[in-house]
């Protein structure tokens, strides 16, 4: 199992995408932020930074999954700086930024990635829970790209990364907080991108959107569900999407999507979005829930961090893939592309020769 190993995954991911090993070999360390740090995808990819020898600023509420992840980072060959903050508060996204310099030097890439929600149909939900989600996984993000910005413009370089999902384009039902959260952040970065390019600035900024994924969330989201919440099937490991965040980190891409469910919902909603309000309203609800029931005691992240270090894994480790052929296909793309056009050709030649061969003598040269 997965969970028995939290590289196992790493390494896997590695194996079908070579290209990723000794990518940031560098004179300077690369010196990273990441929010949302302390679990789930920020700790995976604080790892895959850190297997690059990356220095970073580790940002999360929670000190003792922030302090789980420094020991990762070390023992994978890199340093970080424990932050303890809360990315709602724009005072605190400020001062870990400038910590981060003080100890490192000048911010390469910054990743926005926490993240609160709430599974609840909207009539049952409040209204301080809409605007703590909004705080967090919204405006979080906002926080955090002007902190980056202010470094980044002046020196004009830099990347920011905005870690999104297919809910940025395909809102479900019972997570309307966190899909209007993700909403907002691409709207938010698509001006962005046009301001930048009417500055000639360099800073660069991406968004790497992802399918379901195998995270601690889900066993400490605020839920109003029956049942114990889930990722959608099918589901990914962590460590798929922090390789896709490195290497879109490190690309002129402005948008990675990560697995095919996520190309697919993006697509499909463009296509035919009433025929995904049809399929949600029939499916989204069981589709997010496991068969057990939720317990009596639940505790949830909403309001302050669970205390612990809750990992990179969440609980669905034996239902997760490790890797994703459509971010194989994406990556190589061009690769592809060439040996596509290269047999496209060799068959046209075959064919053609085929058609100018001259007929058998025997059928040419018939007796009379």
């Amino acid at each position: 199992m997965a969970g028995s190993d939290p590289f196992r995954a790493r390494r896997s991911a590695t194996f079908f995408f070579p290209q990723l090993r000794g990518h940031a070999t560098m004179n300077k360390p690369e010196v990273v932020v990441i929010t949302g740090a302390s679990a789930g995808v920020g700790r995976a990819t604080a790892r895959a930074f850190a297997q690059r020898g990356a220095n970073m600023g580790l940002v999360a509420r929670g000190r003792d999954g922030l302090e789980g992840a420094r020991r990762d980072v070390e023992n994978a060959g890199g340093q970080a700086l424990v932050l303890p903050a809360d990315v709602a508060q724009p005072e605190q996204i400020e001062a870990a930024a400038a910590a981060v310099e003080e100890r490192f030097g000048a911010i390469d890439v910054w990743i926005n990635n926490a993240m609160v929600s709430v599974f609840s149909p909207i009539k049952q939900m409040l209204p301080e829970e809409f605007k703590r989600v909004t705080e967090v996984t919204y405006l979080g993000y906002v926080y955090g790209t002007l902190s980056a910005l202010k470094r980044m413009l002046p020196r004009d370089r830099g990347v920011i990364v905005q870690v999104g999902s297919a809910l940025a384009y395909r809102g479900i039902p019972l997570q309307a907080a966190y899909c209007g959260a993700k909403h907002a952040i691409q709207g938010f970065t698509d001006t962005l991108r046009c301001e930048l390019l009417h500055d000639g600035s360099k800073v660069k900024v991406v968004e790497v959107q992802m399918p379901a994924l195998n995270t601690p969330q889900f066993s400490w989201v605020k839920s109003r569900l029956p049942r114990k919440p889930q990722p959608v099937p099918p589901i990914f490991q962590p460590e798929v999407a922090a390789d896709a965040i490195y290497w879109a980190a490190h690309q002129e891409r402005s948008e990675v999507c990560v697995g095919w469910p996520t190309v697919k919902a993006i697509v499909g909603n463009k296509i035919a979005p009433r025929f995904a309000d049809w399929y949600l309203a029939r499916n989204g609800y069981n589709s997010q829930q496991t068969d057990e029931p939720v317990e009596p005691d639940r505790r949830d992240n909403l309001w302050a961090p669970l205390p612990g270090d809750h990992g990179a894994h969440g609980s669905f480790d034996a239902r997760s893939k490790d890797c994703s052929v459509q971010m194989w296909m994406s990556r190589n793309r061009k690769w592809l592309a060439l040996a596509g056009l290269t047999l496209a050709g060799a068959l046209v030649g075959t064919w053609r020769n085929s058609r100018e061969e001259p007929l058998p003598s025997a059928i040419t040269h018939r007796p009379r």
